[in-house]
């Protein structure tokens, strides 16, 4: 007698259930190897460069050992130490550069992490293998992350001049310093002239060199008239946009003092759709002020002069900042009703007698907005819908606008 066997199905309910096509890693590296911990590595890495150095210094006289110690030019071997802690600040600099995804950050890093994986081999101390180690794992990881650092280092004209001005003073001054090296006193080589500007230029001064003729006299005010100008010219010319760009993430278009001068204006809350129109409709008879968050619509606005007040229209401190007290009403228009009712709640308690009008994206949240304190709400999308419906039947003005204010598409 012959038993048939079912036939055993293909996919069984378990392998539909934990079968997967694709190999799942057990751990994803790219997590581990990213741009952020690319940061972090360098960040370690000048620590431990830091470390390194005060290791040497505290050695007093430190003699390298290593297999490439011979390859250091004479006299060099003293400055070892001195070396392995500026590289420490250089890799902070690279690290912060980094972190804002500065290409030329990236350049920087491909030069010094070499510089740790040879640092043991220079040396000769154990205690710069964690450089070597930190040099191994910090280059792989920053060229194949060299995508993630893109972002160029955009310098106004101005800049790039007051720079190269700053270091073209600095080049004159410690040539020129060697030239007439037989004029001044403790000036025998290129560091020393360069010694010479740099404590000439920051008015240290120690004493321990000094011009001798006339010529050099003036010379070495020329270096200090010139370097200070360069020096101030070059802080300023990157100092003061840093500054501007917080203020205005501060206050948007405006300064505080501008702030304070406001009086009989209309508050715009929140940036939308709606936006442009209703600063083309208020312009012209009344001072507008847009307070929103920052977004590509709020830059555009520069363009158009408005004044704008980069902040949360939600929140109440800025709308006493933006002087609600003062402000002959209040427009609130995002395209998002629940922070529409936010802000709504927000400039009432910042102002219990200020007129609010608001925009409903959604009619069935008109009466909500009129609940929280708006004096009268709009619903763009239903005077639209009503504004088509007459002039397809011929109604050229659209029938007039106060027909258009019932059945919840706005109220008084």
């Amino acid at each position: 007698m012959a038993t048939d066997t079912p036939d055993q199905p293909s996919e069984t309910a378990l392998d539909e259930l934990f079968h997967r096509p694709d190999r799942v890693p057990l751990v994803y590296w790219r997590t581990f190897s990213g741009v952020r911990t690319a940061v972090w590595v360098t960040g370690a890495a000048a620590v431990l460069a830091f470390v390194a150095g005060l290791s040497h210094l505290s050695q007093g006289s430190f003699v390298p050992a290593g297999p490439l110690a011979g390859l250091l030019p004479a006299g060099a071997t003293a400055v070892v130490p001195l070396a392995s802690i500026l590289g420490a600040f250089l890799l902070v600099v690279v690290a912060a550069g980094l972190r804002a995804g500065y290409r030329l950050a990236w350049y920087g890093a491909l030069a010094l992490f070499p510089a740790l994986l040879a640092a043991p081999l220079v040396t000769g101390d154990a205690t710069d293998l964690l450089l070597l180690v930190a040099g191994a794992v910090g280059l792989p990881l920053v060229v194949t992350n060299r995508s993630g650092f893109d972002r160029p280092l955009d310098l106004t004209p101005f800049q790039a001049t007051a720079l190269l001005s700053f270091v073209a003073v600095q080049v004159y001054g410690t040539v020129g310093t060697y030239a007439m090296r037989e004029d001044f006193t403790g000036v025998e080589s290129l560091t020393d002239a360069f010694y010479y500007i740099i404590v000439t230029g920051t008015t240290v001064g120690y004493g321990d060199a000094t011009p001798t003729t006339q010529v050099t006299k003036l010379f070495t005010l020329s270096v200090i008239v010139l370097g200070t100008g360069a020096f101030t010219v070059a802080t300023g010319s990157l100092l003061v946009p840093a500054l501007e760009s917080r203020i205005s993430k501060a206050f948007g278009t405006m300064t505080a003092s501008e702030l304070t001068l406001l009086e009989d204006h209309v508050l715009v809350l929140g940036h939308g759709e709606l936006t442009e129109p209703l600063l083309d409709e208020l312009e012209a008879t009344a001072d507008v002020v847009v307070v929103a968050p920052e977004s590509e619509g709020t830059n555009a606005l520069d363009d158009r002069e408005v004044n704008v007040l980069t902040a949360d229209p939600t929140d109440e401190g800025p709308l006493l900042d933006a002087r609600i007290d003062a402000a002959r009403g209040v427009v609130v228009a995002t395209d998002d009703d629940a922070r529409d009712a936010l802000a709504v709640v927000a400039a009432r308690q910042a102002n219990p007698d200020v007129r609010i009008v608001a925009a409903a994206t959604d009619q069935r949240h008109v009466d909500k907005l009129e609940a929280v304190g708006a004096d009268a709400v709009v619903s763009p999308a239903v005077i639209g819908g009503r504004l088509l419906g007459r002039a397809v039947l011929g109604d050229e003005n659209g029938g007039a606008l106060t027909d258009l204010f019932d059945d919840g598409s706005g109220s008084e």
